[in-house]
């Protein structure tokens, strides 16, 4: 299982932000547990499909506005229904990940059992570093793309040529951070599913 805790940054200095990221990730992502306020200006929940918390995990930290930390393992079952009651190695993992992500490369960070965390963690702060050193330009064009509009579309809408948006797409290494990130899905998805049979067993 996936859980994932993510802290607000600097929230003694701002306001609190924690009740709009709770709606906007009810309404974008499935999760076998939802994400709810655990202490603060802390939130967790518990996902089981890899991808869709790695694309979690990113989106929020792009922002620059909170550390994400990602926990893999097992989680005790029966499980509770609210998420800040949830027990197991998967939640501890996490509640080290979302310490380390405090001062760790792209404010995130993955803890899990064996080898396989070490390598997931690094690719996930590449990418995370990568978008959020992206000019907002380079942004701009990438989220269009990744709407599934073309270059030639992405031009017409900004009112630029497609060599300027082919350009920005390629100061922002958005293609190469995008590829990295769907395999970084997929080896979580079943690193996930290992430490979960293992645990069983």
């Amino acid at each position: 299982m996936i859980v994932i805790t993510i802290d607000q940054r600097r929230s003694r200095s701002g306001p609190d932000k924690v009740e709009a990221l709770l709606h906007r990730l009810a309404n974008d992502y499935e999760a076998v547990r939802g994400f709810e306020r655990t202490a603060g200006d802390e939130i967790q929940g518990v996902l089981r499909d890899g991808a869709a918390a790695v694309d979690l995990a990113l989106e929020v930290a792009r922002t620059g506005e909170w550390s994400v930390g990602i926990g893999v393992g097992a989680v005790e079952t029966p499980m509770p229904e609210q998420t800040r009651a949830g027990r197991g190695p998967a939640f501890e993992h996490a509640r080290d990940a979302v310490e380390r992500a405090k001062g760790s490369s792209g404010s995130l960070a993955l803890s899990g059992p064996g080898d396989g965390a070490e390598r997931l963690e690094a690719e996930l702060q590449l990418v995370a570093m990568v978008n959020a050193r992206r000019t907002e330009s380079s942004a701009e064009a990438g989220i269009l793309v990744s709407r599934g509009l073309t270059q030639q579309q992405v031009a017409a809408k900004l009112g630029i040529s497609q060599q300027a948006v082919s350009a920005r797409l390629a100061s922002g290494l958005w293609y190469e951070a995008t590829r990295l990130a769907a395999a970084a899905g997929l080896a979580l998805h079943e690193y996930a599913l290992i430490t979960e049979g293992s645990r069983r067993t």
